[in-house]
């Protein structure tokens, strides 16, 4: 695993976009992506001076990704969300996604991916940590079988969702022809409490 910041994030984006186009195509994301739609969100960490990306690395191939960004640097996505809930986008730190190809899952990751934006956040004098996940319906169609949502995980880390802070973005789904809109739970920890991880 590498933290990469700077010019090394940057020059890993192109690799991250990759992944996610992967890895998001699964459900519950179901994402059909596309390089031009990946150039304009990650964007964002091109911009920040204070972005971090956390690499998983199998020699020279990246084979797993997270990042995050102070959560004003997403303040055009995401302010609403946070409207009337009694904290500022000043406080937060964005854990935007953990992506990782399925041969690498189970071996502890995940929490390192966590691990290491935490870290950074708190080295930023950030209060909370946050991030957002797509919500479906239990009977969704394309559920696969045996399906677990990742919510154990999160609250193993200290993670909770924040009543009504719910934000929406559009993307074109496997099978569909056109963008349609999602709504992603935001689920928030208090970086000064302790998680198991």
């Amino acid at each position: 695993m590498r933290v990469l910041r700077g010019a090394d994030l940057e020059a890993a984006l192109d690799d991250v976009a990759l992944l996610r186009i992967a890895v998001f195509r699964a459900y519950p994301y179901l994402y059909d992506g596309d390089a031009a739609y990946e150039r304009e969100y990650l964007q964002a960490y091109r911009d920040s001076d204070e972005a971090i990306l956390v690499g998983a690395f199998d020699g020279p191939r990246l084979v797993g990704a997270a990042t995050g960004a102070p959560m004003e640097d997403h303040a055009d996505d995401f302010a609403r969300a946070f409207a009337g809930q009694g904290i500022t986008l000043g406080e937060v730190f964005y854990c935007a996604e953990s992506v990782l190809l399925p041969a690498y899952r189970r071996r502890g990751l995940g929490h390192a991916f966590f691990d290491a934006r935490e870290a950074h956040a708190r080295a930023l004098g950030r209060r909370y940590s946050a991030f957002c996940a797509v919500e479906r319906p239990g009977d969704h169609p394309a559920r696969p079988e045996g399906y677990a949502p990742l919510d154990p995980f999160w609250r193993k880390r200290g993670y909770a969702p924040l009543p009504g802070a719910v934000a929406h973005f559009a993307w074109k789904e496997v099978g569909q022809s056109a963008e349609s809109d999602h709504a992603l739970q935001f689920w928030i920890r208090a970086l000064g409490d302790d998680a198991e991880g």
